[in-house]
Parts: C-alpha cells; structure tokens; sequence
C-alpha cells in the first residue's frame, strides 16, 4: 500500500515538473518583490524594488502640492531680485540680440545723427540743419577737387614748355582744347616728359604733370655731374646731340633739351637741336639719347673685366 502511495506521488509530481502552467498563479503586490530583507549586506543591486501603490507611500516622497509650493517661492524670489536690480543700476546684458530693450524713435534717430550727421526726414534731434549735408557733399566734392590739383609732397618739380591750342573737327563742328608739356624731374638723374590735353589750362597742365610722373626715366651721371660720354636720340623728325662739359661749364643748351638736362639734375653739359624744332619731339629725342649712355663700371661689369681694362 505504501509503495503504491509513494509510486503514485512520484507519477503526480513528474507531471506538475514537465507541466507547470498548471500550477496556480497567487497574485503578488509590488510591496512583495523586495529582496533586501533577504541580503545581509546593502548590495545597491539586490536592494531594488518595485515602486509601491500609491496608497502605500512612504511619508518621505514629496507631495506634487509640496513641489507646487516650492516652484511657486522660488518665480516669487526671482521676480524680488529683478526689481531690485531694476531700482538699481542696470544689470549686465548676457543674452540674445532680442533680450534688448526696445528703443524709442527719439533715441534711435540721436545715435544714427550723432553717427552720420542728420537725415532728410525733416527732424533734427540733436538740433543741428537738415540741409547741411547738402554743405558736406559740396565740401567733399571741393576737396576732391583740391586733392586732385595738390601736388604731393616729394622731390620733383615740374617746369612748362609748351602751351597751344589745339582744334578737333568732329561732325557738328571743331572741338578747341589745351595742349600742355611738362617735364618732371627731382635733380638727382630722375627726368620725365608728359602731355596733358583739357579744356582748360590748368586742367592740362595738370594732366600732363601725372602723364610725366608716369614715364619716369633715369639718366646716368658723373661725379662732376655731366654725361659720362657723347649720345645723338632720334625721335620722329627731331635729333638731339649730347656732350659731356668740364666743370663750370654750365648747361649750354636751349627750348626744350635745356629743361630736361636741368631737371635731369645736369650742371655741366652741352646740348643741341639738329632735326625738328618741335617742343615735344625735341624733349623725347633728348629722353632716348640720354637711355644710350651708360657709366663704365656698367660696361666692364657687363664684360667682366676690371676698369682699367677698358683704358688699353
């Protein structure tokens, strides 16, 4: 009889083993999932546990009321120190271009005048003419006038040749203008020659006097201050002979070739005119003879020979 018990028993718990779904679930709380009475020491990761109903929390969670409260206290304390500030001087500004205060009109309209004068609305706040920047366009348009005739401040004078009328036939008539020619030069062996045509005088002396400055050439001198050798230029129908002169001799030399040897910085030389007597193809005739000559520590470097080579 008991081994029949025993068998049967046996049978009855190796069906619940392999089927357990059979087996009744008893419902469990939240409350009873807790390990940490079980672990003797405070394993942080034994000791969690589900979150209890809401009808057994603990006393020492916050109430949402609670948290209400204190959110409320802590806006009321902002709001206390921003007027505080306000009575006071002004806070630093740290936040976005758009945190700015807005401006008023009156306010807006002084700085642009303060900056850039007044505007033409037809109100001035710092109590200036709403005109008067028809009077600063005129003086900027009169000091670009003057910045333009000014001559800069440097070494090179300019001396005048020529002056002429000059026509232009066009269609419905003939054009009068000014021809000027100006040679430039700082008396150290720099010399130019330009030609500026305009309307009015000084506006093509002026022309000229740029048109110079721009073609500036160097002339080659001695000690004595004198050409280092003979040179003829040949320019157009005008031809200019170029001597060297012993000291005292002086600038022997007339018109135009006179003029670019003294602004050349020449105080000894012969000049003359062979071809043309045109003022301007004279003064280029002397320009190219003086691009001819060279100094002869050039001429025996360029041979590579000494100096005195060059005497045998």
């Amino acid at each position: 009889m008991a081994a029949s018990m025993a068998t049967s028993l046996s049978s009855l718990s190796h069906r619940l083993s392999l089927r357990p779904q059979y087996l009744p679930l008893l419902p469990l709380k939240p409350s009873s999932l807790s390990f940490s009475h079980h672990v003797p020491s405070p394993s942080p990761l034994l000791s969690l546990r589900c979150t209890p109903p809401e009808s057994e929390a603990s006393e020492t969670d916050p109430i949402p009321e609670q948290e209400q409260e204190q959110d409320q206290e802590q806006e009321t304390a902002a709001l206390e120190e921003e007027e505080e500030e306000e009575d006071g001087e002004p806070p630093m500004f740290s936040g976005p271009l758009f945190d700015w205060p807005d401006e008023t009109e009156e306010e807006s309209g002084t700085a642009f005048e303060r900056l850039y004068g007044p505007a033409f609305s037809g109100k001035s706040y710092l109590g200036g003419n709403i005109n008067c920047m028809d009077g600063v366009l005129n003086k900027l348009i009169d000091e670009f006038d003057n910045l333009i005739i000014t001559r800069p401040v440097d070494d090179f004078k300019d001396r005048v040749i020529q002056v002429r009328r000059v026509t232009k036939v066009v269609k419905g008539g003939k054009n009068m203008s000014f021809r000027a020619i100006v040679v430039v030069g700082d008396g150290k062996g720099h010399v130019g020659v330009g030609v500026g045509k305009a309307l009015e005088v000084a506006e093509a002396v002026v022309k000229a006097v740029i048109n110079g400055r721009r073609n500036i050439v160097t002339v080659p001198l001695t000690k004595h201050l004198t050409f280092p050798h003979r040179a003829t230029g040949k320019y157009r129908a005008a031809e200019v002979m170029l001597r060297p002169a012993a000291p005292g001799s002086g600038v022997i030399a007339g018109g135009a070739v006179r003029a670019v040897l003294e602004l050349a910085g020449l105080q000894n030389a012969l000049g003359k005119q062979l071809g043309s007597d045109n003022a301007l193809n004279n003064a280029r005739a002397t320009i190219v003879a003086t691009q001819q000559m060279r100094h002869l520590a050039d001429v025996a470097r360029e041979r590579g020979i000494p100096m005195e080579e060059l005497w045998k």
